[in-house]
């Protein structure tokens, strides 16, 4: 098989599961360190004249992350697509052991064990928090329903304040974010890097907690990790003046 991967997370479970069947992935696939692969552009806008020269038996795509116009093209020139789209944790552990049985695993890899058994007993507060979940700003961008992150964070005990919206990534403006007066807002650092004086400064008097985006919105090896990291940072907010 050969594979390229316009998918960071899945970019890293192929390498770590598979290596030598990864032969090409976007710039932004920055896992595991050390991948060294042909780079076919970024994950909006790849050159697919470069992934057509890679030869692939496969290109792995991401309904959110990709444009599925660059899939339809790809199909239209031969070249065999798989999309993904988890919306939930099972359903990203499921559509990974899928997609790596298909690309010629002979079993689940360690990390995708490790990663059933972190979600399957993870880490939960006393009390639920009700929180809003920005993942970009100017303009304002949260976390709405039916999203891979919000059920990652559900799973640890964060209700999602915008998960009665009709939109997957409500716009709402600061004001409104404001009016939902959450117990908590959740700061991701990808896509938009929140940081600590990028962020909390719009929310004073609300706790902050500033968490690691990779790990929530990855569906790949970093699953094993997320449960535990993820509610040590939640569970360790700043607070604006």
């Amino acid at each position: 098989m050969r594979v390229v991967s316009l998918v960071p997370s899945l970019t890293e479970a192929v390498a770590l599961t598979l290596p030598g069947v990864l032969v090409g992935a976007t710039d932004w696939c920055s896992h595991p360190d050390g991948l060294d692969v042909a780079r076919v552009g970024g994950s909006k806008y790849p050159d697919l004249d470069r992934v057509r020269a890679l030869r692939p038996d496969l290109v792995l795509l991401n309904e959110e992350e990709n444009r599925l116009a660059d899939a339809d093209a790809l199909r239209a020139a031969g070249v065999p697509v798989r999309v993904t789209y988890p919306r939930t944790v099972s359903g990203a552990l499921t559509e990974l052991a899928d997609l790596l049985g298909e690309l010629g695993a002979p079993g689940e890899p360690d990390w995708l064990r490790a990663a059933r058994r972190a979600w399957a007993d993870p880490p939960r507060p006393a009390t639920e928090r009700r929180a809003v979940v920005p993942v970009w700003r100017r303009p304002w961008v949260v976390l709405g329903a039916d999203t891979f992150a919000e059920d990652v964070l559900r799973r640890l005990g964060v209700v999602n304040l915008y998960d009665d919206d009709t939109e997957r990534y409500p716009r709402p403006t600061l004001d409104e974010l404001r009016g939902r007066e959450p117990d908590l807002v959740v700061l991701p650092d990808e896509p938009y890097r929140f940081t600590t004086e990028d962020g909390p400064e719009a929310f004073p008097g609300v706790p902050c907690a500033l968490i690691s985006g990779r790990h929530l919105t990855w569906y790949g090896p970093s699953l094993a990790e997320a449960p535990a990291l993820l509610a040590e940072q939640l569970a360790r907010p700043v607070l604006a003046d």
